[in-house]
């Protein structure tokens, strides 16, 4: 390094050091807003910082840094605090919780989700969708354990009775369970308290965000789930069978992701014996869709989801693997991918990857008079 290299090194440190000291600053006079004996000014500082910490993962983390998380959690439990001020905390907490997962883990480790299930039973709507909007974002980060949903016997139930509050509380709540929901143990704790029943008359809701929410937890719920699906294939929704929900649901107008998770909603069931695989649902919806899903004019995850289910259901039945070799020229389809050039990024490429793992399972799957013309299979 030459001596004016050195020199222009040594003239940025104090500007780097300066512009720190003020973001401190600024953050700093936030967190001392928080503890003004005037509660209107409390309010309004918090409101202040709701709007500084939007889109600012930089303000975020000295926000959290500096110990805001805790006060916000006190005020927000305080039955002092007025409602408005309880809910503008709990929306300051939700952003917070939508920087980085550092943030997240250092909410949890401040227990904000015992807080805030706390909060859900505020009779406030308002304040309740504040709580649960931010229990949704905390919940879906994969670096949340997602136990500490089932740890308390009563929250489960509690978040059922809340699903008829209103569109958004049934948003929040089914996107939860579907985040949540890892394991036999979870699927029977929500089976238990009443999922079905009440989830299943929100797949007809206005809201496509409440239809699609709604899916994914039948999706989560029915997987490898004999008691679950076989519970399912009764059920009628507004006079009609659940199965033919998902039928309409796998039509070609609908957004794909909804045509996808049908599809896997009926493949589970299939495979945990609720529908026979000759069932036409099965044979002329189910089967169809996802070989759809397999089209190159597909995103590459799609494609991925749509091969792993399809080859899934194919696995133990050889009419289906029989069915799927034939249909829309499944296997001159696959073979046509390999062709594709990589793509230069390395992302994609391990998603390439693991899409080929899923096609070799679909291909394996087919009778080996089905694959004349797919060389690529050694």
């Amino acid at each position: 390094m030459n001596c004016v290299d050195w020199e222009v090194n040594v003239l940025k440190i104090p500007i780097k050091l300066t512009m720190f000291t003020e973001v401190t600053a600024t953050s700093r006079h936030y967190v001392d807003r928080l503890f003004d004996p005037d509660p209107q000014k409390v309010l309004q500082g918090v409101i202040d910082m709701k709007n500084a910490v939007i889109g600012n993962n930089k303000q975020k983390a000295n926000l959290i840094v500096l110990g805001a998380v805790p006060r916000l959690l006190y005020l927000l439990q305080q039955s002092s605090s007025s409602a408005e001020l309880r809910t503008e905390c709990a929306v300051v907490l939700g952003s917070l919780a939508m920087g980085t997962e550092n943030n997240i883990k250092s909410l949890v480790d401040c227990h904000i989700i015992p807080a805030l299930l706390q909060g859900l039973l505020c009779p406030d709507l308002v304040f309740i969708e504040a709580c649960l909007r931010c229990l949704r974002t905390v919940f879906i980060s994969p670096v949340t354990p997602v136990q500490l949903l089932y740890t308390d016997p009563t929250v489960i139930p509690h978040l059922m009775s809340l699903l008829s509050r209103s569109q958004r509380t049934q948003e929040y709540i089914t996107q939860i369970f579907s985040h949540c929901c890892k394991t036999a143990e979870h699927q029977t704790v929500l089976f238990n308290h009443g999922a079905i029943q009440n989830i299943a008359p929100l797949l007809i809701s206005p809201s496509y965000k409440v239809r699609m929410q709604a899916l994914k937890c039948f999706s989560v719920l029915a997987y490898e789930n004999t008691q679950v699906s076989m519970t399912l294939v009764n059920v009628l929704v507004d006079g009609e069978l659940l199965s033919q929900v998902f039928v309409r649901m796998m039509q070609r107008d609908k957004p794909i992701e909804m045509q996808l998770t049908a599809a896997k909603c009926l493949t589970y069931m299939c495979r945990a014996g609720a529908i026979r695989t000759d069932d036409n649902c099965i044979v002329l919806k189910t089967l169809p869709c996802l070989v759809r899903m397999c089209s190159k004019d597909r995103l590459l995850e799609e494609r991925v989801e749509g091969a792993e289910t399809l080859a899934f259901l194919m696995e133990p039945d050889v009419e289906l693997q029989r069915i799927a070799s034939i249909t829309d020229h499944l296997v001159a389809m696959l073979a046509d991918y390999f062709k594709y050039p990589s793509s230069v990024s390395a992302i994609t490429d391990i998603k390439r990857v693991r899409h080929s793992h899923s096609l070799f399972k679909v291909l394996q799957g087919i009778p080996q008079s089905r694959q004349r013309g797919a060389s690529f299979i050694q």
